[in-house]
Formats: structure tokens, C-alpha cells, sequence
């Protein structure tokens, strides 16, 4: 970077080409002093809001920004006032092309962003109404009653939320579910005070679906590096009976 590019005049003889150290401690809004001890290393606290200020005057990219808060062991500031209510057109082209295996994208508060044709072994995701096009509240009002076997799925993707919840915790659409829940299920009011957590997960689960027979699956949730509020579930077959009944019921269902 050169002085120009941040607004200061780029007369006098420098060493390098960048900025000089009083520049930088000029444009983030610190002493001289100060910032010359943190980068002599020195035992210092600096706070959220003066790395925000070094990483915007050095023009940090979000990764190099989060690597500069854990070098100075200091925890990354929570997300924005809002979350992903949409998928990203890269993500869901990565989705619909992992057919035929089933896929899905889920938002911070579990809202189902994006799902390929073979989805519907887990979910027909594509029937319900965008207000109920949500995994923690489809599990727990719709299938749950069904399929008592699906209790841990619901205990995990509850703990999921929990997680995430802690970032959007004023948020009024994450209080509008939890409300809702809390007054429709028995289960939500029962599990919701443990505050269980949980991050990622994989493993292996049965599935037996009408249409496409019984299924073994794997299973793998996992976060996209490019948008890190963002859940990327996918489903492989277990074994070569599955593969090939998965195989049949995409091709059947038009994928």
C-alpha cells in the first residue's frame, strides 16, 4: 500500500515503498508508541475494536483479519445484526450438482437454503411453504411424531441452533421460532433448558423411505470456508444396495 492509496500525501524518501509506521498508527487511531510495542511483540491486550481499526487501514481480507485476532489471542467480534437468509449462487450449483446424493444448505437459525433432487430421501424440502422450510422445526412439529427414532437427530440439530443462537441472540426471528416452539413442542420445552451445543457432525444413519427403499448413509455436516454461517450437509451411500436405490430414485424423480 502506498500513502495515495489511503488519502496521505507520498512526499519524502522512504525505505519501502508502504506505509510507515506513524501512518499506520495515525489512520487506526492509536499513539506511535503503542502500536511500535505491538509490533515489537510486547506482553499487550489490544482490544476488538483497535485490531478492527489496524486490519481496515492495512485492507486485511476476512481471513487475514480473523489470523490477526488469534495472533493477539483475542476473540473475534459476533456477526453482524442480520444472518443468511439466502444461498450463495456457487453454494447452491455445489448442491444440486452432488446429485445423486442428498445435499442441503441450512442458515445460522437451521432455515434450509438449498437441497438437490435426492434431498427428498431426507425431506421434500420443495413442498413446504418458505416459512416452514426450516430443519429444527420440520424434525421437531412435523416428524418427530412420526419417527421416534429421529429423537437424536432433533437433539443434535437443537444443540446446532443453540450454537448458533448465541450469535443472533436479540435477533426477533430466532426468538419468533424458539417462541414457537417453546408453546408446539413438548420436546423443544424439555430439551432447550440443558444447553447442549454442538458444531459439526458426522456419522452413519439409516433411512427408510417409501419411495427409494431402506437406505445406509453417511453423513457429514460441515462449514464452507467462503461463508462460515453456513451449514453444508451431505448424505453418500453406505454400501452398494443404497448407492444403486439412490441412483434409481433421482433418475425417477427428475433430477
Amino acid at each position: 500500500m502506498s500513502p495515495q492509496d489511503v488519502g496521505l500525501e507520498g512526499g519524502g524518501r522512504r525505505r519501502t515503498p508502504g506505509l510507515r509506521r506513524e501512518e499506520v498508527a495515525q489512520l487506526a487511531g492509536v499513539s506511535v508508541s503503542w502500536y511500535t510495542w505491538l509490533e515489537q511483540g510486547r506482553d499487550m491486550r489490544p482490544s476488538p475494536s483497535v485490531l478492527d481499526a489496524i486490519a481496515r487501514v492495512l485492507r486485511l481480507s476476512a481471513a487475514e483479519r480473523a489470523h490477526l485476532f488469534h495472533l493477539a489471542r483475542v476473540e473475534l467480534p459476533l456477526s453482524g445484526p442480520d444472518y443468511p437468509r439466502t444461498a450463495p449462487p456457487g453454494l447452491a450449483a455445489l448442491v444440486s450438482a452432488l446429485d445423486p446424493h442428498p445435499a442441503f444448505l441450512i442458515g445460522p437459525r437451521t432455515d434450509v437454503l438449498a437441497w438437490n433432487a435426492a434431498s427428498r430421501v431426507i425431506c421434500d424440502f420443495g413442498a413446504l411453504a418458505d416459512d416452514e422450510r426450516n430443519l429444527l422445526r420440520w424434525l421437531l412439529l412435523d416428524r418427530l411424531g412420526e419417527d421416534p427414532r429421529l429423537e437424536s437427530t432433533a437433539k443434535n440439530t437443537l444443540a446446532r441452533f443453540r450454537a448458533a443462537h448465541a450469535r443472533y441472540i436479540d435477533h426477533p426471528d430466532f426468538a419468533a421460532l424458539i417462541a414457537e416452539l417453546e408453546e408446539r413442542s413438548p420436546q423443544f420445552r424439555a430439551w432447550w433448558p440443558r444447553h447442549e451445543v454442538l458444531a459439526d457432525q458426522a456419522g452413519t444413519k439409516s433411512v427408510d423411505h417409501w419411495r427409494a427403499g431402506p437406505l445406509r448413509l453417511h453423513h457429514l455436516q460441515t462449514v464452507p470456508t467462503s461463508h462460515p454461517d453456513l451449514r453444508l450437509t451431505i448424505y453418500a451411500p453406505a454400501d452398494a444396495d443404497s448407492r444403486a436405490a439412490l441412483a434409481g430414485f433421482v433418475a425417477e424423480v427428475g433430477a
